[in-house]
């Protein structure tokens, strides 16, 4: 489910945001084995209890609230396996946190990036 909220411009995980979201990045870098996969896909719901995720967190993983997930701490390094196990692109990723569509944030990065500003 794509957010509607903008990302904010940078996310820098110093370590209170790398203590913040621990849990976060813990869960979706357990998903690089395919049986904790396999349990996600069984119970997202279960497999984020196990995790110890705060209320909010674990509402961000199960919603795919991708700009949430980084305000909670996540790291895209860690949330991006979550969104390959969705069938996600980083280009889908780039589209959500810059506010423009996939096609959009594709055609940005092959004319050189965006312009900031």
């Amino acid at each position: 489910m794509a957010t509607a909220k903008k990302a904010q411009d940078d996310y820098v995980l110093d370590v209170a945001q790398s203590r913040r979201g621990y849990a976060i990045n813990r869960l979706c870098g357990s998903l690089k084995d395919p049986e904790n996969r396999r349990r996600f896909r069984a119970d997202e719901a279960a497999y984020c209890d196990a995790y110890g995720l705060s209320p909010e967190q674990r509402k961000a993983i199960l919603e795919r609230d991708w700009i949430g997930m980084q305000d909670l701490g996540g790291s895209i390094f860690y949330t991006y396996k979550l969104a390959m196990l969705d069938g996600r692109s980083m280009q889908d990723l780039g589209g959500v946190f810059t506010g423009m569509s996939t096609e959009e944030f594709t055609a940005a990065l092959r004319s050189g990036g965006r312009t900031l500003g």
